[in-house]
C-alpha cells in the first residue's frame, strides 16, 4: 500500500474523530454547567400553601405521606393569589447562550475539518480525466518509438513524471525471469515506462546523452538505459508503471500504479555506459 491510499484511508478517520472529540466535549460541558432549580414563581406557591398549618415547613417528607394516610392534613381554605410577573433570570438566559454558543463553536470546527479532510482528499484523489495517477494514453507504439529515437534514446511525458524508453528484443527473455506481468506487457512491444523519481531519495533523474544512461543529480546515483542500477547509493533500480497495449496499438501507462524497481544486480540488457558520464557514481555516499 503506497502513501497515497494510506492518507486517503487516515485522513477521513482523523477527521470524524476531530468531530466526536468537540461534540462531546461540548455536551459534557453543558450538562456540568447546567442548573436545575425552581422559579421564584413556584416558591412563592409552595410557600403560600398551607399544608399543616404553622408547623409544615418543619415537618418531613415522609410524616406528610402518613399524615395525608390517615386523613390529617389540613386543606388549605383559600387558593393562593396569583403571583406577579417577574423578568425571567438573567443567569438562566445566559445559560442559553452559552449552549448556542458552544454548538456553533462545534458545528464551525466540524464544518472546517470536514473541509479541509475534503480539500485533502481531493488533492490525493487519482484524477479520471487524466494526468498523474491515472491510466495515459501516450499513443501509438510506432509513433512511440520515432520520438524516443528523435531524442536520442529517451522521450520525456511530464504529465505522467516519466521516462519512455525502448526496450530491447534481445533482453525480453531474461526479463520474463526478472520483472512482473505488468511490466512485461510493455517489454514485450518494445518500451519501458520509468518513473522519474531517484529510489534513494526522491530526486528527479535525468537522463545523461553521453553515456545513454539515467544520473541522479544530487547523490550521483547511476542506472542504465532501462532503469537498473548501475552505482551510487540508490537502494534499487528505478521505479516503474504498470504497461499495456490497447487493441489500437496505443501504449496505456497507468500511473496510479508504481511497481518497485528491480534489485541490485539486475542486468537484463548488459548495457555499458556508451560515453562519458555526466555524474561520477557515489559508491561510498
Amino acid at each position: 500500500m503506497d502513501t497515497s491510499t494510506i492518507l486517503l484511508l487516515t485522513i477521513p478517520v482523523l477527521v470524524v474523530l476531530a468531530v466526536v472529540v468537540l461534540v462531546a466535549a461540548a455536551r459534557s460541558r453543558d450538562i456540568t454547567s447546567a442548573i436545575g432549580r425552581l422559579s421564584q414563581e413556584t416558591q412563592r406557591r409552595d410557600a403560600a400553601t398551607p399544608a399543616l398549618g404553622e408547623a409544615k415547613a418543619s415537618v418531613p417528607g415522609k410524616e406528610i405521606e402518613k399524615l395525608a394516610r390517615v386523613g390529617a392534613l389540613v386543606p388549605a381554605e383559600t387558593a393562593a393569589p396569583p403571583a406577579p410577573y417577574v423578568p425571567p433570570d438573567e443567569e438562566t438566559l445566559g445559560v442559553n447562550r452559552r449552549q448556542f454558543l458552544n454548538r456553533s463553536i462545534v458545528v464551525s470546527f466540524g464544518l472546517g475539518l470536514s473541509s479541509f479532510g475534503a480539500a485533502c482528499i481531493a488533492m490525493l484523489w487519482p484524477k479520471a480525466g487524466g494526468g498523474f495517477g491515472s491510466a495515459i494514453n501516450v499513443g501509438q507504439v510506432g509513433a512511440i518509438k520515432d520520438t524516443i529515437q528523435a531524442n536520442d534514446g529517451f522521450f520525456y511525458v511530464p504529465e505522467g513524471r516519466m521516462w519512455i524508453v525502448e526496450f530491447p528484443d534481445t533482453a525480453v527473455v531474461d526479463a520474463e525471469d526478472a520483472y512482473s506481468e505488468a511490466e512485461i506487457e510493455g517489454m514485450r512491444e518494445g518500451l519501458l515506462a520509468i518513473y522519474q523519481k531517484c529510489p534513494h531519495l526522491g530526486c528527479r533523474v535525468p537522463s545523461c546523452l553521453t553515456s545513454q544512461w539515467f544520473e541522479c543529480p544530487c547523490h550521483g546515483s547511476q542506472f542504465n538505459r532501462v532503469g537498473e542500477k548501475r552505482g551510487g547509493p540508490a537502494p534499487r533500480g528505478m521505479d516503474r508503471f504498470a504497461m499495456s497495449v490497447n487493441d489500437r496499438g496505443e501504449f496505456v501507462v497507468d500511473t496510479g500504479t508504481i511497481i518497485p524497481g528491480p534489485p541490485i544486480g539486475t542486468d537484463t540488457t548488459k548495457q555499458s555506459a556508451e560515453g562519458p558520464n555526466c555524474i561520477s557514481a557515489a559508491e561510498g555516499h
